[in-house]
């Protein structure tokens, strides 16, 4: 499809703010009468949906009813990140829904011939992707509960009896059993679904990769069929090197980009330092980098990049990791 026309959207919990790249504006309920009104609007306006694409932030569970919606009436969208968007107007002055919904609109406008629309995710994969970001609220909220314990024992010398200790301690016990029904759930999806199964078998042939990070790259990559490899994957998880120069005065190291999926980037950070510990080709590599006076951080980030791309490659060839390839071939 060819985007000729862009409407940004700007959601919240109650209502969602429309603006095409023209300025034209509408403010609707974010319920099923209101995504009426909007279709209401959009024939009012002859916009041809054919060559339309609404562009949106990442918003969590508000934007999910309306997901819903735009899949079942094949319309075209995208989500994109509210970083993004807030770095690409420059110095702005004034903010409200209205014109964030323009400044959306402006921005997909400007993006459109690299926008790509959304897919719809299967049950199984919307469900995983549900229960997986449950189980990452759940563990950041048993870390917080985790480290006020510290805190207390260590600058106020409570003991473990003390009540305020034994009360954070038990709300943590009830957090770790919550945690494993989760995963226990997660685990019976991933069996149940053949597909996804095997595709987490292969993903965990790679040394590093475990259970949370190959369940999570099939999630963001919905299944390894929105990234066509691991070099585009790796600018989503904001891990990608660019180069940082100018002309002849500015000769910078290599930046990866702060516009990331944080939490596919904390996972992959994980899974290169448990990678640097039990992969023998990764562990020499990372000590003769380090030995040769490198950084450390660009060092666990090039593993990074070669356990991504050793993930994508056992998808494509739909065969497990062989450690140790060339010396065994």
């Amino acid at each position: 499809m060819k985007v000729q026309q862009i409407i940004g959207a700007d959601l919240s919990k109650k209502s969602i703010d429309f603006a095409n790249s023209q300025g034209k504006h509408i403010k609707v309920s974010n319920d099923l009468s209101g995504y009426q009104e909007l279709m209401d609007w959009i024939k009012k306006q002859k916009i041809n949906m054919a060559e339309t694409m609404i562009v949106m932030e990442h918003t969590g569970l508000y934007s999910y009813r309306f997901e819903q919606f735009l899949h079942g009436h094949r319309i075209s969208f995208t989500k994109v990140s509210a970083l993004a968007i807030k770095r690409s107007m420059g110095l702005v002055r004034g903010k409200n829904d209205k014109v964030d919904s323009i400044r959306i609109a402006r921005y997909g406008f400007e993006k459109r011939d690299s926008l790509v629309a959304d897919t719809a995710l299967g049950k199984s994969l919307e469900r995983l992707q549900m229960l997986h970001s449950t189980r990452e609220r759940l563990v950041r909220h048993r870390a917080s509960l985790i480290a006020a314990v510290n805190e207390y024992q260590s600058n106020c010398s409570l003991k473990s009896t003390d009540l305020i200790i034994s009360s954070h301690t038990g709300i943590i016990k009830r957090f770790d059993q919550e945690i494993r029904k989760v995963e226990d759930a997660i685990a019976a999806l991933v069996e149940k679904e053949e597909g996804i199964k095997h595709h987490s078998q292969l993903l965990q042939s790679v040394t590093g990769v475990g259970k949370v990070v190959s369940q999570a790259t099939i999630i963001k990559t919905r299944n390894f069929t929105k990234f066509s490899n691991s070099r585009k994957f790796a600018c989503h998880c904001g891990i990608a090197p660019f180069e940082h120069s100018s002309g002849s005065s500015i000769r910078g190291k290599t930046k990866v980009s702060h516009l990331a999926d944080k939490e596919m980037k904390t996972l992959l950070n994980l899974a290169a330092k448990s990678a640097i510990q039990h992969d023998k080709e990764l562990k020499e590599y990372y000590q003769r980098r380090i030995a040769e006076g490198k950084s450390k951080m660009s060092t666990i980030n090039i593993v990074r990049n070669k356990i991504l791309s050793r993930m994508f490659a056992v998808i494509k060839r739909q065969t497990p990791f062989i450690k140790d390839y060339l010396h065994t071939a």
